[in-house]
Formats: C-alpha cells, sequence, structure tokens
C-alpha cells in the first residue's frame, strides 16, 4: 500500500543510516553509495516525495510509465530508466530519460546514439551486465562486456559512467555477493583495458545492499522499502 510523505520520510532516514553502517563496515566513506528511490508502479506523489526529501534522481522500470509521471510533476529530479528497453522504445526512452541503467546490446547502444544525435543531447548510459548468468535477467554476458563498452565508446552522443547489474533470486546470500564481486571485477578490468574510469556500479536492493556496498556499489536501487509493497 502506497505510504505519505511522513512514513517515507521515516523509510528514507532507516535506509540511508543503514547505507552509512555498510559503508564503514567496508571502510568507504559514508556517502559513498547513492539511494535512487524506485517509484515503477506508485503514483506521481513517489516522485514528489523523493524530490522534498532531497534525493537526487528516481529511477523507472517502464519508458511510457516514466513519460506520463514525468509529465504530471513540476519536480527538478532527474530521471533513470532501470528497466529492460526494447529497441523500437530507444528514442522514446532518449526523450524522456537523463539517464538509462539497461543497455545489454550493441544494437540498443547504436539506437540511443542516433535518437541523441536527433534530439541534441548527450546521453548518459550504464551497461548492464548479467554477473549472475541468471537465464531469468536480461544484460550482456560477462564475456561480451569488453565488445559491449567498445561499442558505446565508439559512439558519439553517449556517455558511458560504469556497470550495472541484479543479482540472482536466491535464499543463499553468498549468490548476491559473488555477482556484485564479479562486477566489480569486470569493471575494473574494463577500466584498465580501456582507460575509462566506469565510476558507476549500480547493484543492490534492499534485501542486498550491504553485499552490494560491501563490493563496491555507488547505487542502490530501492522500491519498496521506501514507498510500501504495490
Amino acid at each position: 500500500m502506497f505510504t505519505n510523505y511522513e512514513i517515507f520520510c521515516r523509510r528514507a532516514d532507516a535506509l540511508r543510516a543503514r547505507m552509512a553502517a555498510a559503508c564503514q563496515q567496508a571502510g568507504r566513506t559514508p556517502d559513498a553509495c547513492a539511494l535512487l528511490p524506485v517509484t515503477k508502479t506508485h503514483p506521481v506523489e513517489a516522485v514528489d516525495f523523493a524530490h522534498r526529501y532531497g534525493l537526487a534522481a528516481v529511477g523507472e522500470n517502464r519508458v511510457q510509465e516514466g513519460a506520463e509521471k514525468r509529465a504530471q510533476t513540476s519536480a527538478a529530479i532527474r530521471w533513470e530508466l532501470i528497466g529492460h528497453l526494447q529497441s523500437n522504445k530507444a528514442r522514446l526512452a532518449v526523450t524522456h530519460f537523463d539517464r538509462i541503467q539497461s543497455v545489454d546490446s550493441p544494437k540498443l547502444l547504436t539506437m540511443l546514439n542516433r535518437a541523441a544525435g536527433e534530439l541534441g543531447k548527450q546521453l548518459p548510459v550504464l551497461l548492464q551486465i548479467n554477473a549472475g548468468n541468471d537465464p531469468a535477467k536480461f544484460g550482456a554476458e560477462p564475456e561480451d562486456a569488453l565488445r559491449l563498452l567498445d561499442t558505446a565508446l565508439e559512439l558519439p552522443h553517449l556517455q558511458v559512467d560504469g556497470l550495472m547489474t541484479i543479482a540472482p533470486l536466491s535464499d543463499d546470500p553468498a549468490v548476491a555477493r559473488r555477482t556484485f564481486a564479479r562486477l566489480r571485477g569486470i569493471r575494473d578490468d574494463l577500466a584498465t583495458r580501456r582507460g575509462h574510469p566506469l565510476t558507476e556500479l549500480s547493484m543492490g536492493m534492499s534485501g542486498d545492499l550491504e553485499a552490494a556496498i560491501a563490493e563496491g556499489s555507488t547505487l542502490v536501487r530501492i522500491g519498496s522499502a521506501l514507498y510500501g509493497e504495490r
């Protein structure tokens, strides 16, 4: 059930304290990892709550839903697409989102670059890697990560900020930890081989944010723990 602003603030405070503790445990500064509230399926007030609280961005899973909400609010906040993006919606996504985290194929990169060029934008992106080798998840396979990065770096209207992954669903917390460690390893290898920093590591949700932060996450994506169950 969707919450009110007062409850949202309490939940956000608790989450940020939890994140700061995880950063301290990992030997990182308390602000090393940012909170991205995920507003999918929630009303536009969810975006307004995030803005009033002082968060810099919101995440949406579906292009059309995000576009409709953005048109309904005056909140000065960044919009990030975190859900799977079909290539036929590339232009719509470039029009309405400030960054796309779910880029997982050379074809999609090419279409995003074309749309960004036509719209006069420099589009920040994250490359989604299926670091957990989960057949139920989208993302490029780890062995294709270098080819994907090389394609992205050749495209003039894209800015590659880093990588994103989603851990497999599992009752074993070690599965998420291994997934996040692997993504960090892929990032380190790519950054060394291509001399591109890839500073953003978007990984971790409410159930595994400690493991993600321990492995270097710079952005955790949180939905129901902030807004209530859908």
